[in-house]
Formats: structure tokens, C-alpha cells, sequence
């Protein structure tokens, strides 16, 4: 075991942490600039309406993402238990957080395995980053997806976060060619996702060449990593990851701009970064997205409670249902 790898299970609860604790939320997603032209006469009932979706072949009671957040140290695994019953109660799709830790200590995989345990229906969406990939192959996204019975793999680009990590992996050659390979030998759907910098339209098309099934756009404007290892850093005294943390705060492409690049180069596309109501997700749906995701909007509830969880989800699906009736 590597020095980065025993260090991954106290990171993540740093994360959990930070978020909780600090303002991590960074930029503009770009939402309150757009507007859904309104439809004064809807003729329709409010009531009668469906917000059912398919994706990736899965069916979804409405077009919704747990976007993956956590699992790999053991304080994790109840936050993961009340987010996978939530995507069962609700008939929606879930990812977890990165599952390296657990490929390393398999003494961790219950943190993550608790979601299929608690949302036997639901789509679940395994994670791994695209160093993990090249440096591990098949093997690995096999393991992971076998991990959760996952549904899809989504491999995470986080080079920005990985630039400010004081464990971060600094080499990001070769890994088109390892997701062109995972496309190639993998049975399930791929997915690719940034984590808060967007894909831009020229790294969508790489994506699609390499046989991607899906994109996930990860958006500036919402949960900023470079800000969460910024302050990791300060903690550590790292004053110069601590000072690059803040500088690249501002990096990005915002939400909106990245869920219309992308959607103009074909295939499913996610949309997060940033999308915190109903409205929200209307707004990505009508710019291009497939479906939305939420991580940190639904971190804070999912931490109270079960209840607390269910309440927020609920209210965000009837906001949604609302820009329905009213578009």
C-alpha cells in the first residue's frame, strides 16, 4: 500500500467534513440567466402528470441522480445507506463516491456494497478515476461495479483536484487510451464525469471517439474541489497548495455553458454542478440534459436523517413537476 493509498480513508471524511463545515461552493452555474418560456395555458392537470424517464435503459420515476459523494471509511457508510434508500423510494438512479479505498482495504467494501443492500431496483453507477483506471485496468472497474452490482461505471476526471492534493497524482498521460480500452473490453455502460470544471465540446467528442455511453458534466458553480483541498492543504500548512487552492477557485467551464456543448455532440448527457431545486433541473433539461445530479444539496439532509432526506428529494421532484406543468 502506497502512502497516497493510506491516506485515502482519512481524506474522506476531510471531505465530509469541509463540506459541512465551510463554504466550498464556488462560481456561477449559470442557472439564474436562464428562463423556460412560460406557458399560460397549460391544458393539462398538474396532478396527471408523469416525470418518468429512461436512461441508459433504466427506467426513472423522474429524471434524478444521487450524484456519487462518499463510502470508504467506516463513519460513510450510513450516509450511503440513507441516499440508496431514498433512490429506492423514489425510483431514481445513484452513484457512489470513489471506491479506491476499498480496492486497496477490502475491509471497506460494506461502505459502499450497503447501497445495493438498500436499493435492490435503483441504477447504480460504480466510481473510479481515470489514474486508478490506467494504472489498474479492468480489473479494478470490474471489482468496483462488482463491489455495488453496479448498473454502469463512471470514471471521475478530477485533474484540478488532483494538482492541489497534497497526495495528488500530478501524470495524466495515457489515460484516453485507458478509457478507450475500458469502452472496448467492458460489458456495462461507461460513464465519464468531471468533477466541477466541466467538458467542454472538443473533450465531449474525445470522450464519444473513445465509446463512452454517457457524459456527466460536472459544472463549475456548484461544490469547488479546488476549494475543499485548498483548505485541506491550509490545515496541513501547505501554503502552496493552500494559495493554488484559491487561485483556481475560479476555474472552469460554468454548468449551462458545459450542458450545451456537450448535448451539441450527441449522447446522454448529465448535468451537475451547481443544480440545487426542481427548477434547476428543468432548466439543464431543456438546455440538453438527459438527467441531473445533486451531491451537496442533499449531503446536509441525508446527515440528519432519513426523514429529512426524503422530505428534500420530495420537494425538489415536485418543484420539478411544477416547471413541467408551467413550460
Amino acid at each position: 500500500m502506497t502512502n497516497k493509498e493510506e491516506f485515502t480513508p482519512v481524506r474522506k471524511l476531510d471531505h465530509i467534513r469541509i463540506c459541512l463545515e465551510q463554504e466550498i461552493e464556488r462560481g456561477w452555474p449559470g442557472f439564474d440567466e436562464v428562463r423556460i418560456s412560460h406557458c399560460a395555458l397549460p391544458e393539462c392537470n398538474l396532478d396527471d402528470l408523469t416525470t418518468k424517464t429512461t436512461f441508459l435503459g433504466h427506467d426513472f420515476e423522474t429524471p434524478l441522480f444521487i450524484a456519487g459523494m462518499t463510502g470508504g471509511h467506516p463513519e460513510t457508510k450510513e450516509i450511503n445507506r440513507r441516499l440508496a434508500r431514498a433512490a429506492e423510494g423514489f425510483g431514481i438512479g445513484m452513484g457512489v463516491g470513489s471506491q479506491r479505498a476499498a480496492l486497496v482495504d477490502p475491509a471497506l467494501e460494506d461502505t459502499f456494497s450497503v447501497v445495493r443492500d438498500e436499493a435492490p431496483h435503483a441504477f447504480l453507477a460504480a466510481n473510479l478515476g481515470i489514474v486508478q483506471l490506467r494504472e489498474h485496468g479492468l480489473e479494478w472497474a470490474e471489482r468496483a461495479v462488482e463491489m455495488i452490482d453496479a448498473d454502469a461505471i463512471a470514471i471521475h476526471l478530477n485533474f484540478l483536484q488532483e494538482a492541489i492534493q497534497p497526495e495528488g497524482d500530478h501524470n495524466a498521460m495515457r489515460c484516453t487510451d485507458a478509457l478507450a480500452s475500458l469502452c472496448r473490453d467492458f460489458d456495462l455502460p461507461v460513464i465519464v464525469k468531471e468533477t466541477g470544471s466541466g467538458i467542454s465540446a472538443e473533450t465531449a467528442r474525445v470522450c464519444w471517439n473513445a465509446g463512452v455511453s454517457a457524459i456527466d458534466v460536472g459544472g463549475w458553480g456548484g461544490t469547488s474541489w479546488a476549494a475543499i483541498e485548498g483548505l485541506r492543504a491550509a490545515e496541513r500548512g501547505e501554503s502552496v497548495l493552500a494559495r493554488l487552492g484559491e487561485v483556481f477557485e475560479e476555474w472552469g467551464i460554468p454548468t449551462v455553458v458545459s450542458i450545451c456543448e456537450a448535448a451539441s455532440t450527441g449522447g446522454p448527457i448529465i448535468a451537475t454542478g451547481g443544480i440545487r431545486t426542481g427548477l434547476d433541473m428543468a432548466k439543464a433539461m431543456k438546455l440538453g440534459a438527459d438527467l441531473s445530479g445533486m451531491a451537496l444539496t442533499l449531503l446536509p439532509p441525508a446527515i440528519e436523517g432519513e426523514e429529512a432526506l426524503f422530505q428534500k428529494i420530495g420537494e425538489i421532484n415536485h418543484e420539478f413537476k411544477v416547471a413541467m406543468f408551467l413550460s
